[in-house]
Formats: structure tokens, sequence, C-alpha cells
């Protein structure tokens, strides 16, 4: 029997005021169902009883996990492809602006198959890649024409050594969370900033689509971050907000995906009218877009 794991206390914050929530379906790989618990102290939303580090890997082995295939079966992941390849520049231009830098050493953590590492390389950074699934791994390697190294070595990686550390969705999938953001913490270099993109349920589209919005993508997504959860991570660790940016393309993305998982087939005018909405909620409130970038630094 695979083993699994099951807190008893919030992973972020630690309180025992934790309760059960709602329960939501892997549609990716198995089809199995997880209970989400919440925290009533810092909004925190997690899968319980999720399969271990050592166990979680069958659930990522599916040819629609796209940052791990680069698939472009079917429209919905298309769309994904040409957005993201929209977004990289962006995500580029992020990273100088907020680290100060033109050019710098960058550390991107679950680079999957390295389209944001090849990207920064380009533009004349010094890139080192991590990424967990070796096929990935391989397929990022050939990408950014570098070595990618395996995720454990986050913990082998000189301290003080990056101006930017970038996390794209993957720090939702981290199962020691406190101990990563505290290595996360000492590899920034001084003045070196953390970027940290997850979704975010509070958004209108998690609301709209609630235990099936792809988003809680259980169980690899581990832990379900608000605006309010986050910065109780930062601070727990040393670490400050300075900017949040919402990821205005993921509503549309996220409602296509929830409407399939809903109805068995994409809703493809209903699903982006959804995402819409959130986005038109969200522009009035950027803390409700589908999903966050958070940057924080150390604080000194």
């Amino acid at each position: 029997m695979s083993a699994t794991v099951h807190y008893t206390h919030c992973p972020v914050c630690n309180s025992s005021n934790i309760h059960p929530l709602l329960t939501a379906t892997d549609h990716t790989v198995s089809r199995n169902q997880f209970v989400i618990w919440q925290c009533d102290d810092c909004s925190l939303r997690f899968t319980q009883d999720v399969p271990d580090a050592a166990h979680i890997g069958p659930y990522y082995k599916s040819e629609d996990y796209i940052s791990h295939t680069d698939t472009k079966e079917g429209l919905v992941n298309r769309i994904y492809q040409q957005v993201r390849r929209h977004t990289l520049q962006q995500k580029v231009k992020l990273a100088m602006r907020v680290s100060g830098k033109q050019r710098g050493r960058a550390l991107d953590v679950g680079c999957g198959t390295g389209a944001f590492l090849a990207a920064l390389k380009e533009a004349g950074w010094v890139v080192t890649g991590l990424e967990p699934d070796p096929d990935a791994r391989k397929i990022a390697a050939a990408r950014a024409g570098l070595e990618v190294l395996p995720a454990e070595a986050l913990y082998e990686l000189p301290h003080a050594s990056f101006d930017v550390i970038t996390l794209w969705h993957v720090l939702e999938h981290v199962h020691e969370l406190q101990r990563y953001m505290q290595q996360l913490r000492a590899l920034l270099a001084p003045g070196g900033k953390l970027i940290i993109a997850v979704p975010n349920y509070t958004s209108g589209d998690a609301q709209t689509y609630g235990a099936f919005w792809a988003a809680y993508d259980v169980p690899r997504h581990l832990y379900h971050f608000s605006p309010r959860s986050m910065k109780t991570l930062a601070e727990r660790n040393g670490l400050r907000l300075v900017d949040q940016k919402p990821m205005w393309f993921d509503s549309v993305y996220i409602s296509l995906l929830s409407s399939r998982y809903r109805h068995g087939q994409t809703n493809w005018i209903g699903a982006p009218m959804a995402g819409l909405r959130s986005n038109f909620k969200a522009f009035f409130n950027p803390e409700r877009c589908s999903s966050l970038t958070y940057v924080l630094e150390a604080v000194k």
C-alpha cells in the first residue's frame, strides 16, 4: 500500500484549526477522489491524504500533463502553447525588472520542459534548472543546451548564489514546504528576488466551478493558496512580499479545463465567458485573479 501524508496541523501556519471542505477528483490520471481541507487561521487549503514524495510519481504520468510532455494534442493544449509563447517574454522582463539586472544568475525550480529556462538563457542570463521528472528533464536539457539537475539538487546548491529564483506553478507540488522555503531564501543573493506563481482559489473562476475547478488538480497540487496564506508562508520563513502580479490568461485556460471536468466536454462558449467574468472581477480587485505571481525578498 502506498504511503500517504495526513496533516494534523496546517502545513503553512501549523494551526490545528483545520477541517475538511470539499472532495475533488483526479481527472488527469486516476479518477480517484481526494478531500481538500481548509485552515481557518491562515486560509490555506490543502489536499489531505496525498501520496508521499516517494509514491506520487505515477500521478504525473499522463500525456495530458502538459508541463512534462509539451503535448499539442487537443485544442485546449494548443491554446496553452500559444499563450505560453506570448507570456515567456513577459516573465523574462519581470525577472529583469524585479532584480534590477539585465543579466544575472537565475534558478528555475521545476523547469518542466525548459521553455522559460531557454528564454532566460537567450536573454543573456546564467541559468540553472531543476526538474524532478526525468523525461521532462531531457527535453529541457536539449532545449536550453545545458544540464538540468534533478529536484533534490536544490539542497546541494551554494547559498547566496542567485539574483532571481523562479517557481512557475511549482510550489503547490512540494512536499516539504517549510524546508523548501527556507532553502530558497538561503539561495538568494543579497538583494535577490524569489518569484512564485500559484493558482488562487479565491478567484471568480474557482467560485464558478467549485470542486471541478481544474487548478485544484488533486493529488498533484498539495496546497491551494490564497493571497493571505501565501503572505503567511512568506513571513514565517523570513521573506516579505514586495510585488504581486495577476496572470490574466490563466482564468480562461482553467475555465476551459474545468468545464470539461464538469460536463464531460469543453464548453467553448460558456467557459471563456466564465474566465472573462473572473478577470473582470479581478480587474477591480487583482487579488481575485485566477493565478497570482508573488515577488518576495529576504527580510534583512
